[in-house]
């Protein structure tokens, strides 16, 4: 029991392990994924609907969204901003690891004749032949990506935009980071069932890499067929530091904002966004 507990209570090398499929492509918690996705009261999954009507209204706004305007949408959950833009007649493009929230997009797309093409994949691994106009990252999906992986996702990027292309994305600050705190806790069903429909035993240790600016939430699920651990990484970054890789891979910065709904820049926001141009 103590050699499981010392491997429980590890810590990894920064991005030192990738399980985005344990947690988007498991039947049960790409359900739980959903439920939070379509709580329009709460942001978890996808922020409120009060605040993704104002993003959209301002990225119509921003970007001269009109029904000839191309759009790709990584990370786009059940459709809830390529809904909305295609209702404003945008060709978009949705691209989301979990198959619930791509199901129900469809659906949602079916039933209301909207020109949305969904993809069920791992959207490091998306090719496509098509250009956009424009490129979504949000929900701070960015922060996810190990350096490694957002160079390659940039290149994507810069690869499937027209010239003079955007990309609108959003991250975790640094203020954000100095509020989070290691901690080591444990909970029977964890999240209140969160993981999986049968008993188990949750364990979750918050590390902080102060030098890289990374926080990881490292779950241990113990049921009792089977142990399992989920990494949830996240990087957090200065302004200076996302343009110094959007310039690096191509882009010029066009703005800053402290959310994606155009909010003007505060640098103790926890979150801000980014608009970038494919140069």
């Amino acid at each position: 029991m103590f050699k499981e507990l010392e491997k429980i209570n590890e810590q990894p090398e920064p991005f030192q392990f990738y399980t985005a499929s344990d947690l988007w492509t498991d039947e049960h918690t790409s359900k739980q994924m959903l439920s939070f996705h379509l709580n329009e009261g709460i942001d978890v999954s996808s922020r409120n609907a009060e605040f993704i009507n104002r993003s959209v209204e301002w990225i119509a706004s921003e970007f001269d969204i009109c029904r000839d305007t191309k759009i790709v949408d990584f990370g786009c959950g059940p459709g809830l901003y390529a809904t909305r833009l295609a209702k404003r007649g945008a060709n978009v493009t949705g691209i989301d690891f979990s198959k619930s929230s791509i199901e129900y997009a469809k659906e949602v797309a079916v039933r209301e004749k909207l020109n949305v093409s969904y993809v069920n994949q791992n959207y490091l691994e998306f090719k496509t032949e098509d250009r956009f106009d424009l490129v979504l990252m949000i929900m701070c999906d960015f922060c996810a990506l190990s350096p490694t992986q957002r160079n390659g996702i940039l290149s994507k990027f810069r690869k499937i935009l027209k010239p003079r292309g955007s990309v609108l994305l959003d991250v975790y600050s640094l203020s954000a980071f100095e509020q989070r705190e290691e901690a080591a806790t444990y909970e029977v069903n964890q999240l209140n069932g969160f993981w999986s429909p049968n008993k188990y035993y949750g364990f979750l240790n918050t590390f902080k890499y102060d030098e890289e600016k990374v926080v990881l939430d490292k779950y241990t699920i113990i049921e009792s067929e089977r142990t399992r651990q989920v990494y949830n990484w996240l990087q957090y970054f200065a302004p200076e530091d996302l343009e110094r890789e959007f310039v690096e891979a191509g882009f010029s910065v066009k703005g800053l904002y402290s959310d994606v709904a155009g909010t003007p820049y505060d640098r103790e926001s926890s979150e801000f966004a980014l608009i970038a141009n494919r140069v």
